[in-house]
């Protein structure tokens, strides 16, 4: 079982931070690491050829293992979630099937690019709703997701689970269902990456998209895709150096490649070998990788489960354990209750959280102690 990890982390015993989800503290270690990256590129003569290389490579490996990925060739550094989604928007055939499925709410960077597709392709947007049934409302919304994907869709695009609310989708029977009527799977784990198990074996997407500064506990700035063979013969939204073939010989450059690097490389964005941010990112990816996301989520589990009934009998909505992912969940408030004095009982107390609509949005982590929990709680009974 992980133990509290907050030694990794530099938040003051007085600030209950349980907004992740809204941007993840770098691990201490970290943030060492960017600032020697840092102070080096004052020097930029000992920088080498394989600096260009090297370390994407091993974060593109270690990355692949988080996510149980057997080849490291298909992953590749991106800039931001829009960045890795429209590469794939762009590299689906719409000429058959027109559909394009979303759920409702969806962040605005899994719902732009799709928006330009319908414009210029023809294609046309699907969007499902949430049920407005608070104690089903993660089985109802799964069942209407299961019942629109038909012979006419195209692509779902989907997060692992909601960024505004927690819903968890049920991605194992979503790819069920794709395979059987040949449709695409793109999945945001933005949300879910880092913190939730994702096996890319398990769930077998056509890509995985994430950013990497909320659960991944990177930097602003950079993030990691996965690309499946559905896209391997694609072509990128960018056109640069360091994905095609041989880029590595500098001396031959000039002698440009129509041919890219091996599976999903092409996609990769332009100056991938950011050398402040790639180290930063490894080293927290590598830590993740020792904390394991499945023991990261029991952590949560074990956190916050004891205090779910104590929510309920405010008079609260949540969703079933079963249904629920421990470390982001929504908690639904009452009607009539008063946001204005909830957030003024946070700012007293330094409680770091989001609300969403007439939803506080949850999203502990392993710097997270009980006594976090018991601020939040007073929090919610004072303003009730």
């Amino acid at each position: 079982m992980l133990n509290c990890q907050k030694d990794h982390f530099n938040i003051p015993d007085e600030i209950t931070y349980l907004n992740c989800a809204y941007m993840g503290p770098m691990p201490q270690q970290s943030v060492a690491i960017g600032q020697e990256e840092l102070q080096k590129r004052l020097q930029p003569f000992q920088y080498s050829r394989d600096d260009f290389f090297a370390p994407v490579e091993i974060l593109k490996k270690n990355f692949a293992d988080l996510i149980n990925c057997s080849e490291s060739d298909r992953i590749v550094l991106i800039p931001a979630a829009s960045y890795g989604i429209a590469n794939a928007a762009n590299n689906i055939d719409f000429s058959k099937k027109k559909t394009i499925l979303v759920v409702g709410e969806q962040f605005p960077s899994n719902i732009y690019s799709w928006q330009k597709i319908v414009e210029h392709k023809g294609a046309k947007l699907n969007v499902i709703s949430a049920s407005q049934n608070p104690e089903r409302r993660t089985e109802l919304w799964n069942e209407a997701i299961l019942d629109a994907i038909n012979e006419d869709t195209a692509v779902v695009s989907i997060a692992h689970i909601h960024w505004a609310d927690g819903t968890l989708f049920d991605l194992k029977a979503i790819r069920k269902k794709t395979t059987e009527f040949g449709a695409l799977l793109i999945i945001d784990g933005t949300q879910s990456v880092g913190a939730l198990p994702f096996d890319v074996q398990e769930i077998q997407p056509d890509a995985l998209i994430c950013a990497s500064y909320k659960w991944l506990l990177g930097p602003y700035g950079l993030g990691l895709a996965y690309y499946g063979p559905a896209f391997d013969k694609g072509t990128p939204i960018e056109d640069n150096w360091i994905n095609r073939k041989d880029s590595e010989r500098f001396e031959n450059l000039v002698n440009y490649q129509p041919d890219y690097k091996p599976m999903a490389s092409r996609y990769s964005v332009g100056e991938q070998s950011n050398f402040i941010y790639v180290p930063m990112l490894n080293a927290s990816i590598q830590q993740l990788g020792e904390w394991q996301p499945n023991r990261i989520q029991e952590y949560c589990k074990n956190l916050v489960s004891k205090y779910l009934p104590e929510f309920k009998d405010l008079g609260c909505s949540l969703s079933s354990e079963s249904a629920m992912a421990f470390h982001m969940f929504g908690i639904r408030m009452p009607e009539g209750i008063d946001i204005a004095a909830l957030k003024k009982q946070f700012d007293q107390k330094k409680v770091f959280i989001s609300i969403r609509g007439n939803a506080i949005r949850v999203a502990p982590n392993v710097y997270n102690e009980e006594k976090d929990m018991i601020r939040l709680l007073e929090c919610m009974k004072e303003a009730l």
